[in-house]
């Protein structure tokens, strides 16, 4: 089960957490080649790579990447009625959160005529990735469109990748709870393939290139955002899940064993750390974590993960010190069990979402909570944030300033244009002024 890193009688300096903190063994860079490679052959053959491409990743030819209307329109028809109200549940709360998101405009007046208008301006286009592999994931749908749609972009395309279980077509859920959304252009394609098709457009099928390209998957989905960075936007390198538990001896050590397990069966290199001032605690977790990971459906999948190098049962002097831990590892997945939760939460400043209390466990952001569940892994949430309205939105000044304005800050853009050597600058201003 999970190995013991102990840090009672310690206090590292920051590098030194940062070199303690436990990581999967996966390496974006190592599948560079590979994922340039394969999006390559998607900006010089178009369709026939990506229909090629399904087939030696998919196991399965589809008929046309384009999904057609009529299979968008069958697959919504086709939703279970529990799945139809539970993805629209969801849909209204993710969509409450996210208007939460759009800041409004604002005018900074400086002075008579002299105005700077902050607005934020939705990128045009946008190309959304639904992973496919271990699991069928109906809630990313959500968690991608919602935040664009709110946003204000005008073109949304959807890529899933082609399921041999379901003769080449996208996981009918994932194309139902498009069409429920309203998202009409959908494409059977995956993997690195898709992010290629998404930044450099495949005309062929009538796919036009997007300005930014979000959604979780795989290594080579990450090596591949790598790759288009500076073609187009992306969210982040999504790689394996993670969740940090911070809990005290007041936690109920079957739910923290419950929701360590929770995000293990996601994926073999999933990361399950606990982080604890109580060896009691630890000795409880333990004990249930064993009998759920005997219980549960994907025992084989969840046990490699809770084994694995990137999971940990970490021990410490005090919640302070769990604090710096967690702040050092950067979780996806935040849970916070302890008495004074308010004080601990306090001290965090990296992480994708919190979830504070007994009774808010990752899986409510997984799918219920109106949280965004695209969220940064692998440490990078001590530098980026989830996916959100702001994904999809680009901060813009505008300036008006009148002829007054302009005249009062000349001296200003003079002297400062004449310093860094730049006298057109400052012969810009002047010319209107008829010197």
């Amino acid at each position: 089960m999970l190995r013991t890193i102990d840090l009672r009688g310690t206090r590292p300096t920051q590098a030194g957490l940062l070199a303690l903190v436990p990581r999967a063994a996966t390496d974006v860079s190592a599948a560079l080649d590979a994922a340039r490679a394969i999006i390559d052959e998607v900006r010089l053959h178009g369709e026939a790579a990506l229909l090629d491409q399904a087939e030696r990743f998919d196991g399965v030819r589809p008929a046309a990447v384009r999904v057609p209307a009529d299979e968008l329109s069958a697959a919504l028809e086709g939703l279970a009625p529990e799945v139809r109200s539970a993805a629209l549940e969801t849909i209204e709360r993710v969509r409450a959160a996210s208007e939460a998101q759009v800041p409004s405009p604002r005018l900074t007046r400086l002075g008579a005529g002299a105005v700077v208008e902050q607005r934020w301006q939705p990128v045009a286009r946008v190309g959304l990735y639904v992973p496919g592999g271990k699991a069928v994931y109906p809630s990313s749908v959500i968690m991608n469109v919602v935040p664009a749609q709110v946003a204000g972009v005008r073109s949304i395309a959807l890529a899933s990748p082609a399921q041999s279980a379901f003769g080449g077509r996208i996981h009918p859920t994932i194309a139902g709870i498009a069409a429920l959304l309203g998202i009409t252009e959908v494409y059977a394609m995956g993997g690195a393939g898709a992010i290629g098709a998404f930044a450099h457009g495949v005309v062929g099928i009538g796919l036009e290139p997007v300005q930014r390209v979000t959604g979780p998957g795989n290594v080579f989905v990450a090596a591949a955002k790598r790759v288009v960075q500076g073609v187009t936007g992306i969210d982040a390198e999504a790689g394996p899940t993670d969740i940090l538990v911070i809990a005290d001896d007041s936690a109920d050590a079957d739910f923290v064993a419950a929701d360590l397990v929770s995000q293990a069966e996601h994926d073999e290199l999933a990361a399950a750390v606990l982080v604890t001032d109580s060896p009691e605690l630890a000795a409880r977790v333990a004990e249930r974590l064993e009998a759920r990971v005997s219980a549960t459906k994907h025992s084989a999948r969840v046990r490699e993960a809770i084994d694995g190098a990137q999971s940990a049962l970490v021990l410490v002097d005090d919640l302070e010190q769990a604090a710096d831990f967690a702040n050092a590892f950067g979780p996806e997945h935040l849970e916070i069990q302890v008495r004074d939760a308010e004080a601990t939460l306090a001290r965090i400043e990296n992480a994708g979402a919190i979830f504070v209390g007994a009774y808010s466990p990752v899986s409510l952001g997984d799918y219920a909570a109106g949280s965004n569940h695209v969220l940064p892994t692998g440490g990078q949430a001590r530098y980026a944030s989830g996916l959100s309205a702001a994904t999809f939105l680009r901060p813009q000044q505008l300036v008006r300033y009148d002829e007054a304005a302009l005249r009062e800050v000349a001296p200003v853009i003079a002297a400062l244009s004449a310093e860094e050597d730049l006298p057109a600058h400052g012969e810009a201003v002047t010319a209107r002024f008829g010197a």
